[in-house]
């Protein structure tokens, strides 16, 4: 199957996936501008952007970008482990190149969120006909746990246990179209916890003010993207990341640069003395630094050691399937320091201490075992 056509197949099935592109190389880089491959929520890689060192790479920041569902593009040279973070951009140094450069531009492809309309009435009718220009898919009568956003709107018939069905399964919206008095009655018959209740928007919409079927059904919609965006922006980062003070550089594993100097890019980023990257005020790219940072390690402090089990992203979203989070778990290579997306089919050995060591290739894990004898 050529990758046009398994893209096809994945978007027709609701599957996840990202379009890698080599836009530049240089050489003596093995891909070529134009090399595309296809990266899967699972971490699997169709086609060819590079040998196992940059297939590394492309795999831990373009499941970054799967999570976000921003584009991006990622800068690969050989060099000692290190991330710059730009807006839109990464610059990532691999010890395991052989040499050259490549660039490669990552885009997200995820399924439309899908909005289940409980109800055969004319504020449903109106759902389906705005939705869809918003890039919903609409599914009518739908099975509310396989759904993105529920609205109820059959007024009386059978809601509750559309309620609770998408409730019990997480939906980040849920809505109630009733009245206050009769969404009270609703709500309190319902089977859930109080936390699972006090998620229910009720009236379902933002108060415009409308009174036809139209109208209510364009308030429902902007509460739904509303709340969509507010979610994004709380996730979306340069790769995905947590927020820590303006300015805050966080340290790579190992940095050339003395005391004192500072290199930096056009951009204005770079690293800072001591061989921190740079990252935009306030963020720390979790997916992406290589090597222990005080700063990363301060928001792992309850996760396990870096390089022995997978140092987790950001916490996952609910939403899109497998790819709502806003990055894979991630581990440190502990032979060249590298960053690697912890999956299924991750390059991986039993660690000293019981637990498991992930690496970038397979040279760095025969290297790690021939080290432990």
């Amino acid at each position: 199957m050529s990758l046009t056509d398994l893209a096809a197949e994945l978007a027709r099935s609701r599957q996840p996936f990202v379009k890698a592109t080599v836009v530049r190389a240089g050489k003596p880089a093995s891909a070529h501008a134009g090399d595309t491959a296809l990266v899967r929520a699972d971490g699997a890689i169709e086609g060819f952007v590079g040998g196992t060192c940059a297939e590394s790479s492309v795999r831990v920041h373009a499941l970054a970008a799967l999570g976000t569902g921003d584009p991006l593009l990622l800068r690969i040279s050989a060099g000692a482990p290190s991330t710059v973070v730009e807006e839109g951009a990464v610059t990532v140094a691999n010890p395991c190149l052989s040499g050259g450069s490549l660039e490669i531009f990552l885009e997200p492809h995820r399924p439309a969120p899908r909005l289940v309309v409980i109800g055969d009435t004319p504020i449903g009718a109106a759902l389906a006909a705005l939705g869809t220009p918003l890039g919903f898919e609409i599914d009518p009568g739908g099975a509310p746990a396989a759904a993105d956003a529920v609205v109820v709107a059959s007024h009386g018939r059978d809601e509750e246990p559309a309620l609770e069905e998408a409730l019990r399964a997480g939906v980040p919206y849920v809505g109630l179209v009733a009245s206050r008095r009769r969404g009270a009655a609703v709500l309190a018959s319902l089977d859930v916890s109080d936390e699972q209740r006090a998620r229910v928007h009720s009236p379902a919409g933002l108060d415009l003010g409308g009174r036809t079927a139209p109208e209510v059904a364009l308030s429902i919609l902007a509460e739904i993207v509303a709340l969509r965006s507010s979610l994004h922006a709380v996730r979306r980062t340069a790769v995905g990341g947590v927020a820590l003070g303006a300015g805050t550089a966080a340290s790579s594993a190992a940095g050339n640069t003395a005391a004192g100097e500072s290199d930096t890019d056009t951009a204005g980023h770079g690293t800072t003395a001591g061989g921190q990257p740079v990252v935009p005020p306030g963020i720390v790219p979790l997916a992406v630094l290589d090597g222990p940072s005080p700063a990363v390690e301060a928001a792992k402090a309850a996760g396990p050691a870096a390089g022995s089990e997978p140092a987790t992203g950001t916490e996952p979203a609910t939403g899109t399937g497998p790819a709502a989070g806003a990055g894979p778990g991630t581990a440190i290579d502990p032979v060249c320091g590298m960053t690697v997306a912890v999956t299924a089919s991750a390059i991986q050995a039993p660690g000293h201490d019981g637990g498991t060591v992930y690496f970038c290739a397979a040279g760095c894990r025969r290297r790690y075992l021939a080290d432990r004898g």
